[in-house]
């Protein structure tokens, strides 16, 4: 019988509702350095990874012109406000750090990251905000002193098995797409390959979008990581057609670990409309999952369910690429069994 019409409790109607557009959250649990809002750790301090607590690395790179100096303060702005709502630990790399004023930052950057606890359930963001560039081999993000180039950033990030949010916002970022891709990640970038080197507005957008409300395209009452990058890249659409220009820039989306990536207009609201190769996960399943600014009810459920929870609705949208080869009855029943055992975390 399907379960839409099973008549079970409250709490499957709950999370019924939550999966037909797969809104769950893995509220971000990353405890890093400072208290939550706090920032200015010096290197050499581990990271804890208390569960529940998410930790921004936010990098912000050299601005070339005051003028875009100006619009990366104001991005970096509404990151760190968007952290405080959130309870997250706030790590700064570049102008506005507090400290290392005679450490590159670079050096800064890798010291972060190699001091973080390499394991457990608290994800890890790492936000970059500035200008990229490609050089037919190599993309490097700029920064203050020697820039990070995308395989760098891979490779200090080889020990880190949680949970992990790379979003890169800057021109000619394509290629770290691929060179950061592997499963339990989402990466981000604001360009679909290095060749798109113009100026990239999506930074502004995104920053907007990942502590906005109207940003919450299922109405859950959060705004996830999936969300905030649609809503982003409509923003940019938008900017383009209003100003009758060619598109420079055209983001995409990874989180199935195939480095292929996804487009925002491959999407019909927060479910992607391609198949993935391999009988992988479709892109912007997981990312669905992350949330900077968790909700009350998603604060109050505990870890251990909040990870049981997620699973299960990974197994609801692994169903829902079955069901043709499954058939209506067997599919209706598998799902039935998943969503029973989804009820009963929330009763």
């Amino acid at each position: 019988m399907p379960w839409e019409e099973s008549g079970r409790t409250d709490g499957m109607r709950t999370c019924c509702s939550r999966l037909g557009l797969l809104s769950a959250a893995l509220a971000l649990g990353l405890s890093a350095l400072p208290a939550a809002g706090q920032e200015g750790t010096e290197p050499g301090r581990s990271d804890t990874a208390e569960a529940g607590q998410a930790t921004i690395v936010l990098v912000v790179g050299a601005e070339g012109t005051p003028e875009y100096g100006a619009q990366f303060a104001s991005w970096a702005e509404r990151w760190g406000a968007a952290a405080a709502a959130g309870g997250a630990r706030l790590e700064r790399v570049g102008p506005g750090a507090p400290w290392g004023l005679d450490v590159a930052d670079k050096d800064r950057l890798r010291l972060l990251l190699g001091a973080l606890e390499p394991a457990g359930n608290a994800p890890l963001w790492i936000v970059l905000l500035g200008h990229g560039t490609f050089d037919g081999t190599s993309a490097k993000f700029n920064l203050r002193g020697p820039d990070v180039s995308a395989r760098e950033l891979a490779t200090w990030l080889e020990p880190v098995q949680r949970p992990t949010a790379i979003i890169v916002c800057a021109a000619a970022s394509g290629p770290f797409l691929s060179r950061l891709s592997r499963p339990g990640r989402t990466v981000v970038t604001a360009a679909r390959s290095g060749d798109e080197y113009s100026w990239s507005r999506f930074g502004a957008h995104f920053a907007s979008a990942i502590g906005d409300e109207s940003a919450d395209l299922d109405k859950d009452g959060q705004v996830s990581l999936l969300e905030a990058f649609l809503v982003a890249s409509a923003g940019v659409a938008e900017f383009y057609e209003d100003a009758a220009r060619l598109a420079s820039e055209h983001a995409l989306i990874d989180d199935n670990g195939d480095g292929l990536g996804t487009p925002a207009a491959w999407f019909r609201g927060v479910r992607c409309t391609r198949e993935a190769q391999d009988g992988r996960l479709a892109d912007g399943v997981r990312a669905h999952q992350l949330h900077l600014v968790p909700s009350a009810s998603e604060r109050a459920l505990p870890t251990e369910l909040r990870r049981e929870r997620d699973a299960l609705e990974l197994e609801v949208e692994a169903l829902r690429r079955e069901k043709g080869a499954l058939g209506e009855d067997e599919y209706y029943a598998q799902l039935e069994v998943v969503l029973l055992r989804l009820a009963r975390l929330y009763e």
